[in-house]
């Protein structure tokens, strides 16, 4: 697992999403200056080596061995990202969680269940390539997409869909949002509003009273559509220590 860490102060730590890299965050970063940022690229992904894919919760348990030795940190997750920022809290390892944009329900799915449309041999021969082709053409009006063609470029393949598999399995449960709103430390998850999480669930964060916070007008990637709202929201988490300071809807 490939880490970076940029700035001094009160340490946060990134997680990023299924195909992803640390990079992507880099655009918010400069607007969070007082900070010092763990950047890391899981197995499989960006800088880290490919080897044997790891499914999400040996995944979890590989960072949470190393946050062991880490000072106590706020954990901030975008998509599969937040899924493990949950895994996190619940093995005790996170000082306070900020899950965005994550999966909840099989509705927000949208990459991992294109990979789960494919066996794991046709996405490993030909699967990503077709998914990087049509990241590619959407990148052309969607900018956030860009840095995710570049991430696929670097990808396992077989990590991905391994990941994958899992992620549309475990929403497809509908138990993610119970699980995030029973954590034990300050939690807050934050959507792209309208084209980020579905509306099932939205629905399932008011039904279980979870702390959350919508970001508009913004899709998936609420951190580069939105950056000073986004790295506002954040700054005022860590600093609250997480009290409850926060709720709706923002611009």
């Amino acid at each position: 697992m490939a880490v970076r860490r940029i700035g001094a102060g009160e340490p946060i730590v990134w997680i990023h999403g299924l195909g992803e890299s640390s990079v992507s965050f880099e655009p918010v970063l400069e607007l969070l200056p007082s900070y010092e940022h763990t950047l890391v690229d899981l197995p499989g992904y960006g800088r880290s080596a490919h080897g044997e894919p790891q499914g999400l919760e040996a995944c979890a348990d590989h960072l949470a061995a190393w946050l062991r030795e880490c000072p106590p940190a706020t954990l901030v997750g975008h998509s599969m990202g937040g899924v493990l920022a949950v895994m996190l809290a619940e093995r005790g390892v996170a000082k306070r969680i900020v899950d965005v944009d994550g999966n909840l329900t099989r509705g927000d799915c949208t990459f991992s269940a294109q990979a789960n449309a494919y066996s794991e041999a046709d996405f490993v021969a030909y699967g990503l390539a077709e998914m990087r082709a049509r990241v590619y053409e959407r990148g052309v009006t969607e900018h956030a997409l860009r840095t995710y063609y570049a991430a696929l470029c670097f990808a396992s393949p077989r990590t991905f869909h391994k990941q994958a598999t899992e992620l549309v399995a475990l929403s497809s449960t509908n138990t993610m949002t119970a699980r995030f709103a029973a954590v034990k430390v300050p939690s807050l998850f934050i959507a792209g509003v309208p084209n980020g999480i579905c509306e099932a669930s939205k629905i399932e964060l008011e039904r279980h009273r979870a702390r959350w916070i919508g970001i508009e007008p913004a899709g998936h990637w609420v951190y580069l559509d939105q950056r000073a709202t986004f790295a506002g929201t954040i700054e005022h988490f860590v600093e609250s220590r997480g009290s409850r300071g926060l709720s709706g809807l923002s611009g």
